[in-house]
């Protein structure tokens, strides 16, 4: 018996229907999937470019590390090296070249001409171009240790 019902009335129970919170809850819920597969997506395409950029000047030892959830200043480092001090520069320099080119260019950049270490930063992703002596000095992949290693097969490596 309900509250409303007289003495010897059978009860009907109401319909059953998801509230309205928990509706709009579970389209928030499929939204926020879908934004994040996007920008996930948006993530690899803008990656790609970068290490594409890198590939034909023939960086060896690349390495892609998700630090998004782990700092505020970027989304992604890439490391890589080359075999020369000519070899670094010229992989900062066209990659600086590059991107600028397509309408992105770097927020800062150092050591281009050094050819030791070029550090690009386009804001989202910070681009370092070792030589093999200054990376295992500086050892970036131990410092974000606790980063998420990007798989290069995602972008047809």
């Amino acid at each position: 018996m309900t509250e409303n019902s007289k003495p010897g009335e059978k009860s009907v129970p109401a319909e059953k229907s998801i509230p309205a919170e928990k509706n709009r809850s579970i389209k928030t819920d499929d939204q926020d999937e879908k934004n994040a597969s996007r920008e996930r997506t948006d993530r690899i395409q803008t990656l790609k470019r970068y290490i594409d950029t890198a590939m034909s000047r023939k960086a060896e030892n690349i390495i892609v590390l998700d630090v998004h959830n782990l700092t505020s200043y970027t989304d992604n480092i890439i490391l890589m090296t080359g075999n020369s001090a000519r070899q670094v520069s010229s992989m900062g320099e066209y990659i600086y070249k590059t991107m600028k080119n397509a309408g992105n260019a770097p927020i800062g950049f150092e050591g281009i001409k050094e050819g030791k270490w070029a550090l690009l930063d386009f804001g989202d992703v910070i681009i370092h171009v070792f030589d093999e002596e200054t990376r295992a000095l500086y050892d970036i992949e131990g410092l974000w240790s606790d980063a998420l290693r990007i798989n290069l097969s995602e972008f047809g490596y």
